[in-house]
């Protein structure tokens, strides 16, 4: 299995620069998870449980925690293009590699044009036009073409942009922190008597969202530079900071507005009007520029799953070509194009809730694969980095996320269990396609 790993993996990253380092990949983790959910994520988390809001944040950060641990290991034993996708494969087989990977590259174009849609949205409530409709069109073309121009001319340009949008989105976070923590009223922290598990495990999922995004940019770790040592410091580096500024947003912002935290359409922005009313528009912006950031680390991740798979047979050849930067330029215009037809008719809110949900078998198959990688001792590059506890951080993030699932709505569930099976009818024709060729 090893063997076979190994000659799969060297194959798929063929003519990629391995040219991400630790800081460089965590501000790029960082970036993708944070990107416009959290300044919407508090209204929608109180509106579902209310000041026990931070618990379901917290919750949800321990599964998290969990998960990344599993990540970090399987990371630096695997760290080949596809990410999870190629965790579970090396794990699991061809079959489930590509079942995983096809619900992980839906779960990221839902995303992008998710979030693509309420970047273009919150410009034009911004700065409105006579024609809002045709205004809306032109800005989700323009931040998708420019996106993509960039990224064509290499990963490691596309990484700095990454860092940089970090930085970006990260000033008005904390500044809304900074400023907003000291006119918090302890009042309005207190939560209720208490709360139903119906509620909570809907908060959760609502927090799982918020959370996600580092599968997507592991979709580049064939670009890593010393991937056994750069995967999983950056990895727990990232999440650890994106749990402690996600649970301080989420108190403040609830110090600030209390119950009206629930009914609020620009949460912080509201929030921090209480504070300080000059900073609304900084923190609008913020938002703003946030969404399209976001958009960056996507396109450096998510494009590279369906390189993977073309390099790997399962799909068309062409997505697995490079150009002369050393890119995957077909599968990036690709799922840019993709993304945003989604986004020109999806709305945030259901693509969004649609694309969280879809996390959650991609999650359960990392926690199960990194157990197996080491029972089978594989290692790609250099001595893999060994987790303490790992088989107690799968069985967290494992039960984590059957009982998320378990919260989800039929509807939902029904769409998820559509696409696992549709990928493992493609799987399946592709498969025997070959063995006739």
């Amino acid at each position: 299995m090893a063997t076979q790993v190994l000659e799969e993996a060297v194959h798929r990253d063929a003519g990629l620069k391995r040219e991400i380092g630790v800081t460089a990949f965590a501000a790029t983790i960082v970036n993708g998870v944070i990107g416009g959910g959290i300044f919407a994520a508090p209204a929608a988390l109180a509106g579902s449980v209310g000041a026990w809001a931070p618990f379901a944040l917290l919750a949800c950060g321990i599964a998290m925690g969990a998960i990344v641990l599993c990540c970090a290991e399987a990371g630096s034993r695997v760290p080949s293009s596809g990410g999870i996708y190629a965790y579970v494969e090396a794990a699991f087989g061809r079959g489930w590699g590509f079942v995983t990977g096809i619900v992980l590259w839906l779960s990221c174009v839902l995303a992008a044009a998710g979030v693509a849609a309420a970047f273009a949205d919150a410009i034009v409530a911004l700065w409105p036009t006579e024609a809002p409709a045709v205004q809306r069109v032109l800005l989700l073309v323009g931040a998708f073409g420019l996106i993509t121009a960039v990224n064509l001319r290499g990963v490691a340009l596309g990484a700095r942009l990454a860092s940089l949008s970090t930085v970006v989105k990260l000033v008005p976070l904390l500044l809304f922190i900074g400023v907003g923590a000291f006119f918090v009223e302890p009042a309005n922290l207190r939560p209720a008597a208490g709360v139903d598990s119906g509620s909570f495990g809907r908060a959760m999922i609502l927090a799982l969202f918020a959370f996600s995004g580092m599968e997507t940019v592991l979709g580049a770790s064939g670009e890593v530079a010393r991937p056994e040592r750069t995967v999983p410091r950056a990895l727990v580096l990232a999440m650890g900071i994106v749990l402690l500024l996600y649970l301080a947003i989420q108190i403040v912002a609830q110090g600030l507005l209390g119950a009206e935290l629930a009914g609020s359409a620009e949460p912080l922005a509201e929030a921090i009007g209480i504070a300080s009313p000059g900073l609304v528009a900084v923190i609008a912006i913020g938002a703003a520029l946030s969404r399209g950031g976001w958009l960056f680390s996507d396109v450096i991740g998510a494009p590279r799953i369906l390189f993977a798979f073309a390099r790997d047979g399962l799909l068309p050849a062409p997505l697995g070509r490079l150009n002369g930067a050393h890119v995957p330029h077909v599968a990036i215009l690709t799922h840019v194009s993709i993304a945003l037809t989604l986004a020109l008719i999806g709305s945030f809110g259901s693509l969004v809730l649609l694309s969280g949900l879809f996390t959650v078998p991609i999650y359960l198959g990392a926690c199960l694969s990194a157990v197996k990688l080491r029972r089978l001792d594989v290692r790609l590059i250099g001595e893999p980095y060994r987790v303490p506890g790992l088989i107690v951080a799968a069985a967290i993030g494992i039960v984590s996320m059957i009982a998320l699932l378990a919260g989800g709505q039929w509807i939902e569930i029904g769409g998820l269990v559509a696409a696992i099976l549709v990928s493992g009818m493609i799987y399946l024709v592709r498969k025997d396609r070959s063995s006739r060729a």
